[in-house]
């Protein structure tokens, strides 16, 4: 179990009631796919993925990325429990979906350099440090079915 200090709590409910879900979600995944093209092969049904243009403008790409930031959501309900929250959608992503578990780092990344830009100065060191601490604990929780 992850130990929480008062301000990393506050810290993440309040970025994520602030967060536009219509922008940051798709914004991740877009920057994702991008960045690391090789996580497009999950992907394969959701059209034209061959250029940055292409995938930002894919609405399949930026409903999944409002559903994956959606799904947060439960993390930041359930801070006490997030690997119990998790196990389901790792065993999904593990077994049926056979998703490299690396790749939940590489999105949590994206997803930290879109939301630090729309926070700004803001996004001082010490919310950088708790919200990632908060995506390192999702991510592993994610990864726990492969281990």
């Amino acid at each position: 179990m992850v130990g929480w200090t008062d301000f990393e709590r506050a810290t993440i409910q309040s970025i994520f009631s602030k967060m536009n879900y219509d922008d940051v979600g798709p914004a991740a995944l877009s920057r994702c796919l991008v960045v690391y093209p090789w996580t497009q092969r999950y992907f394969g049904n959701f059209g034209n993925l061959y250029n940055a243009a292409a995938i930002q403008g894919n609405p399949m790409v930026a409903a999944h990325g409002k559903t994956v930031l959606h799904g947060l959501d439960r993390a930041v309900k359930n801070m006490d429990d997030i690997k119990a929250t998790y196990a389901e959608l790792s065993v999904l992503h593990s077994e049926k979906l056979r998703v490299d578990p690396d790749n939940f780092r590489l999105l949590a990344d994206c997803l930290t350099i879109v939301v630090a830009a729309r926070m700004g100065a803001a996004f001082t060191a010490d919310v950088q440090g708790a919200f990632q601490k908060f995506l390192a604990v999702v991510v592993s929780s994610l990864g726990k079915q492969y281990h």
